[in-house]
């Protein structure tokens, strides 16, 4: 579980399926990640027990409820999926009643650093439709660098895409410290 100031990131339990499945279907949720629509209930409880199962597990997606510490409503969600190329992309979804409170920042910013540790990655990529300037902008908050701008794949269509890439600098600092600092020897002549 990771806590922020005013939320609560947790794992999903199937007495969530209901609010799951009313967070799915609002206008931004159908419009930018159409392929996490869920109509019904069933249909929701039928993919929180898939998502459930992926907990403990390093295959993906590794999806997990934004819970109001005030209220304990369930706002949406943050994930981190594999991509094709071996890397991971994070996603989120705030529902619609709940934007413009800045909480996919706060929830993407505390979220980082730990999945990323915990997938022992050191880079994550975010995608969004150009369009998409909601998210384009928690990207930018949370420190992510873009790496292209241009037409590319989203949901299984070409459309106009923007790939940032965010980098734990922390990690990268231990890293280069520790290029820095280990000792030069002969092999590393003949490398």
């Amino acid at each position: 579980m990771i806590e922020t100031e005013r939320l609560i990131i947790t794992e999903f339990t199937l007495d969530m399926a209901q609010v799951v499945q009313e967070n799915s279907v609002d206008e931004d949720n159908k419009r930018f990640v159409p392929d996490e629509v869920w109509e019904t209930k069933e249909e929701a409880e039928e993919v929180l027990k898939f998502l459930i199962s992926q907990y403990g597990s390093f295959d993906g997606p590794l999806v997990y409820p934004i819970i109001l510490k005030e209220t304990k409503d369930n706002i949406g969600y943050v994930q981190l999926c594999p991509i094709d190329d071996g890397n991971w992309e994070i996603g989120y979804h705030i529902a619609k009643k709940y934007t413009g409170n800045g909480y996919a920042t706060e929830a993407v910013k505390a979220f980082l650093s730990v999945i990323a540790k915990q997938v022992n990655e050191s880079e994550i990529y975010g995608i969004s439709l150009a369009e998409n300037e909601a998210s384009l902008s928690v990207m930018r908050k949370c420190g992510f660098e873009n790496i292209f701008t241009g037409i590319g794949l989203y949901q299984g269509v070409e459309q106009k895409i923007v790939k940032n890439v965010w980098r734990d600098k922390r990690k990268m600092i231990l890293e280069t410290k520790r290029l820095i600092l280990r000792p030069w020897n002969e092999t590393d002549a003949e490398n």
